[in-house]
């Protein structure tokens, strides 16, 4: 294994978004020890803005849809992966893409470490008799781990926020600052069984607009989103969509400018983490004790539905398993909740 010298690491992860942000504070915690050591990220092109406050790290576009595609995609992959002298390998990924580029790697005697992603203790998280109910390791420390196991002891309590991002489209009306807090509201999660009924958000949105203390940018992709939250921002005067004006890196340096952020367990959350912006995160069928809360964020960060009426709960680790009638868990929570939560926050 290589051991603490300046070389070429590869890190893989190829998406979701979320969990390529979650990447960050790692990668920070990494280079506050091995400046000197150059890193080459894998994945998906769109999420390499993500990235742009790293130095020492180039990121590798992975065309997964087009020439990268398949078996004999990851071939050619690995073929262009290969002309860069990469001394070594952490796979924060560990699906079937990296699999195969693992068996490329070892051909060639390159030291490929994959994730452990502990699929063990979760399933007993979220299983519905013998439930273990109790914190696992976070996905932080299990990248963590994989770089330990490379020979580069990292410590997490060494990372470092990403700088705050320059404003620079700040001439357009709708994003001059002012006295008020800049609140970012990210409704959508990739599962129905994740996210808050948009009626109670939309409770949740009217009582900040209400009180004219706050801005609001509203977040969110694709053209069913961004149909609600121009709805949102034209009903109320201290609203913004966000969703399809603004680039993704237009985004970036919106949400690194934010006062607090509301997300569900979902990528939005993890971005305004990476620039120690506080994130107020709503749970329904998941659970922060899977290990995926923002970095640097508890549990008193969080909203959570009721227990006691779904002592199923958490039933996935992603959302997309649940017994029947259990996709309503989420619904528990009160407007009201979520509206003392981000206050709570705010004065902390």
């Amino acid at each position: 294994m290589v051991k603490n010298k300046p070389c070429h690491i590869l890190v893989i992860r190829f998406s979701a978004l979320g969990d390529v942000a979650m990447t960050v504070p790692v990668l920070t915690a990494f280079q506050n020890r091995f400046p000197d050591t150059r890193i080459t990220f894998l994945t998906r092109p769109f999420y390499k803005p993500i990235f742009n406050g790293l130095e020492n790290v180039h990121v590798e576009g992975a065309d997964l849809k087009g020439k990268h595609r398949g078996i004999a995609g990851m071939g050619r992959l690995y073929s262009h992966l290969a002309k860069m002298e990469i001394d070594a390998v952490a796979d924060l990924h560990n699906v079937l893409r990296t699999k195969i580029l693992k068996k490329y790697f070892l051909l060639s005697k390159i030291p490929f470490v994959q994730i452990d992603k502990g699929r063990k203790e979760k399933r007993a998280l979220t299983r519905p008799l013998n439930k273990k109910f109790g914190p696992l390791k976070s996905t932080f420390e299990r990248y963590a781990d994989v770089f330990r196991q490379l020979g580069f002891d990292i410590d997490l309590e060494e990372s470092r926020p990403q700088t705050r991002l320059p404003l620079s489209f700040e001439n357009k009306p709708d994003l001059k600052r002012s006295t008020a807090k800049w609140i970012g509201i990210a409704p959508f999660a990739a599962f129905r069984s994740k996210m808050y009924p948009l009626q109670e958000m939309e409770e949740v949105i009217a009582g900040l607009n209400n009180t004219n203390k706050y801005k609001l940018l509203l977040f969110g992709a694709g053209d069913e989103e961004v149909t609600v939250l121009k709805g949102f921002a034209e009903k109320y005067a201290n609203a913004v969509n966000m969703a399809g004006v603004y680039t993704f890196q237009e985004e970036l340096a919106v949400i690194s400018n934010l006062d607090l952020m509301v997300s569900m367990d979902s990528g939005n959350g993890h971005l305004a983490a990476m620039f120690d912006v506080p994130a107020v995160t709503i749970w329904g069928v998941t659970h922060p004790y899977a290990g995926f809360a923002p970095f640097g964020h508890d549990q008193s960060y969080s909203v959570l539905p009721d227990r006691n009426l779904f002592p199923l709960l958490p039933t996935s680790v992603y959302g997309n398993k649940f017994p029947k009638g259990y996709d309503k868990a989420i619904g528990t929570i009160t407007p009201a909740q979520i509206l003392d939560k981000i206050e709570s926050v705010l004065t902390i």
